[in-house]
Protein backbone atom coordinates (compact mmCIF):
# COMPACT_ATOMS: atom_id res chain seq x y z
CA UNK A 1 0.00 0.00 0.00
CA UNK A 2 2.67 2.41 0.66
CA UNK A 3 4.59 2.00 -2.49
CA UNK A 4 1.83 2.69 -4.44
CA UNK A 5 1.19 6.03 -2.53
CA UNK A 6 4.78 6.52 -3.18
CA UNK A 7 4.78 5.60 -6.64
CA UNK A 8 1.08 8.18 -7.18
CA UNK A 9 2.83 10.69 -5.83
CA UNK A 10 6.07 10.36 -7.74
CA UNK A 11 3.72 10.52 -10.96
CA UNK A 12 1.80 13.42 -9.51
CA UNK A 13 5.18 15.35 -8.75
CA UNK A 14 6.51 14.56 -12.32
CA UNK A 15 3.70 15.75 -14.06
CA UNK A 16 3.62 19.30 -12.17
CA UNK A 17 7.31 19.64 -12.73
CA UNK A 18 7.12 18.67 -16.15
CA UNK A 19 4.15 21.52 -16.60
CA UNK A 20 5.62 24.63 -18.50
CA UNK A 21 2.72 27.20 -19.08
CA UNK A 22 4.60 29.19 -21.29
CA UNK A 23 5.86 26.82 -24.04
CA UNK A 24 3.18 26.60 -26.92
CA UNK A 25 6.33 25.05 -29.23
CA UNK A 26 9.62 22.95 -28.13
CA UNK A 27 11.43 21.18 -30.98
CA UNK A 28 14.65 20.06 -31.51
CA UNK A 29 16.92 18.97 -34.76
CA UNK A 30 19.90 16.46 -33.98
CA UNK A 31 23.52 17.15 -35.16
CA UNK A 32 24.78 14.12 -36.83
CA UNK A 33 28.55 14.25 -35.81
CA UNK A 34 29.11 17.75 -36.65
CA UNK A 35 27.01 20.90 -37.86
CA UNK A 36 28.05 21.41 -41.19
CA UNK A 37 28.24 24.77 -42.57
CA UNK A 38 25.97 24.31 -44.94
CA UNK A 39 23.29 22.50 -43.09
CA UNK A 40 19.64 24.75 -42.24
CA UNK A 41 17.87 23.47 -39.53
CA UNK A 42 14.29 24.44 -40.35
CA UNK A 43 11.66 24.62 -38.13
CA UNK A 44 7.59 24.86 -39.15
CA UNK A 45 6.02 26.94 -36.72
CA UNK A 46 2.50 26.02 -35.53
CA UNK A 47 -0.31 28.44 -36.57
CA UNK A 48 -0.23 30.83 -33.70
CA UNK A 49 -2.83 33.59 -32.53
CA UNK A 50 -2.43 37.05 -34.39
CA UNK A 51 -3.06 39.44 -31.04
CA UNK A 52 -1.31 37.10 -28.67
CA UNK A 53 2.48 38.16 -27.68
CA UNK A 54 5.00 35.56 -28.38
CA UNK A 55 8.93 35.23 -26.98
CA UNK A 56 11.47 33.00 -29.50
CA UNK A 57 14.31 31.01 -28.69
CA UNK A 58 16.90 29.42 -30.29
CA UNK A 59 18.10 26.29 -27.99
CA UNK A 60 21.50 24.49 -28.59
CA UNK A 61 22.81 21.50 -27.09
CA UNK A 62 27.11 21.30 -27.38
CA UNK A 63 29.45 19.18 -25.54
CA UNK A 64 32.60 20.07 -24.35
CA UNK A 65 34.10 18.86 -27.71
CA UNK A 66 32.66 22.10 -28.53
CA UNK A 67 35.91 24.51 -29.30
CA UNK A 68 34.64 28.15 -28.90
CA UNK A 69 32.99 30.72 -26.70
CA UNK A 70 30.76 31.83 -28.33
CA UNK A 71 28.31 30.82 -31.14
CA UNK A 72 27.63 32.79 -34.61
CA UNK A 73 24.06 31.97 -36.72
CA UNK A 74 22.02 32.85 -39.14
CA UNK A 75 18.58 33.20 -38.94
CA UNK A 76 15.83 33.47 -41.45
CA UNK A 77 12.19 33.54 -40.99
CA UNK A 78 9.86 33.15 -43.97
CA UNK A 79 6.41 34.69 -43.80
CA UNK A 80 3.35 33.54 -45.32
CA UNK A 81 3.49 36.09 -47.90
CA UNK A 82 7.33 34.87 -48.86
CA UNK A 83 9.11 37.88 -47.10
CA UNK A 84 12.28 36.53 -45.48
CA UNK A 85 13.57 38.24 -42.34
CA UNK A 86 17.23 37.57 -42.38
CA UNK A 87 19.35 37.52 -39.20
CA UNK A 88 23.54 37.50 -38.00
CA UNK A 89 23.13 36.33 -33.93
CA UNK A 90 26.21 36.26 -31.80
CA UNK A 91 25.65 34.25 -28.66
CA UNK A 92 28.41 33.98 -25.44
CA UNK A 93 28.52 30.26 -25.13
CA UNK A 94 30.94 30.12 -22.34
CA UNK A 95 32.16 32.56 -19.34
CA UNK A 96 35.70 33.67 -19.56
CA UNK A 97 36.39 31.10 -17.35
CA UNK A 98 35.76 28.66 -20.10
CA UNK A 99 32.95 27.61 -17.64
CA UNK A 100 29.94 26.62 -20.29
CA UNK A 101 27.12 29.23 -19.32
CA UNK A 102 23.92 26.59 -20.06
CA UNK A 103 22.38 24.22 -18.14
CA UNK A 104 22.69 20.58 -17.18
CA UNK A 105 25.06 18.16 -14.79
CA UNK A 106 26.60 16.01 -17.62
CA UNK A 107 29.11 17.46 -20.28
CA UNK A 108 26.21 18.16 -22.38
CA UNK A 109 24.83 21.59 -21.64
CA UNK A 110 21.69 23.34 -22.83
CA UNK A 111 21.71 27.06 -23.53
CA UNK A 112 18.16 28.93 -24.06
CA UNK A 113 18.98 31.95 -26.28
CA UNK A 114 17.24 35.16 -26.66
CA UNK A 115 16.08 35.15 -30.63
CA UNK A 116 12.99 37.65 -30.81
CA UNK A 117 11.05 39.06 -27.89
CA UNK A 118 6.82 40.32 -27.84
CA UNK A 119 6.59 39.03 -31.18
CA UNK A 120 3.09 38.82 -33.17
CA UNK A 121 2.34 36.71 -36.10
CA UNK A 122 -0.13 38.73 -38.07
CA UNK A 123 -0.31 36.85 -41.51
CA UNK A 124 -2.59 33.72 -41.98
CA UNK A 125 -0.58 31.07 -43.36
CA UNK A 126 2.60 29.01 -42.76
CA UNK A 127 6.16 30.42 -41.01
CA UNK A 128 9.30 29.05 -41.01
CA UNK A 129 12.56 29.53 -39.09
CA UNK A 130 16.06 28.16 -40.62
CA UNK A 131 18.87 28.33 -38.52
CA UNK A 132 22.62 27.54 -39.45
CA UNK A 133 26.29 28.15 -38.31
CA UNK A 134 28.31 31.10 -39.45
CA UNK A 135 31.32 30.06 -36.92
CA UNK A 136 34.89 31.35 -38.31
CA UNK A 137 38.38 31.30 -37.02
CA UNK A 138 39.89 34.50 -35.98
CA UNK A 139 41.78 35.96 -38.73
CA UNK A 140 40.58 33.68 -41.34
CA UNK A 141 38.08 34.56 -43.98
CA UNK A 142 36.88 31.36 -44.83
CA UNK A 143 34.18 29.44 -42.79
CA UNK A 144 34.52 26.66 -40.38
CA UNK A 145 32.78 24.03 -42.23
CA UNK A 146 32.21 21.09 -39.68
CA UNK A 147 31.26 22.57 -36.94
CA UNK A 148 32.04 19.79 -33.55
CA UNK A 149 30.14 19.69 -30.34
CA UNK A 150 27.00 20.80 -31.16
CA UNK A 151 24.98 17.81 -30.36
CA UNK A 152 21.01 19.11 -30.69
CA UNK A 153 19.19 22.86 -32.12
CA UNK A 154 15.90 23.50 -31.16
CA UNK A 155 13.51 26.66 -31.53
CA UNK A 156 11.17 27.86 -28.66
CA UNK A 157 7.97 29.41 -28.96
CA UNK A 158 6.80 30.94 -25.16
CA UNK A 159 3.94 33.05 -24.58
CA UNK A 160 5.29 36.66 -23.56
CA UNK A 161 2.14 36.96 -20.68
CA UNK A 162 1.08 34.05 -19.22
CA UNK A 163 -1.85 32.68 -21.15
Amino acid sequence: MIRVKILAFFFLYISFVSCDNKQLFDEYKTVAGAWDANEQMTFVLPELDSIEPYNLFINIRNTNAYRYSNLFLISSMHFPNGKIVTDTLEYEMAAPSGKWLGTGFTDTKESKLWYKEKVQFFEKGAYKVQLQHAMRKNGETSGIHSLEGITDVGFRIEYAQNP
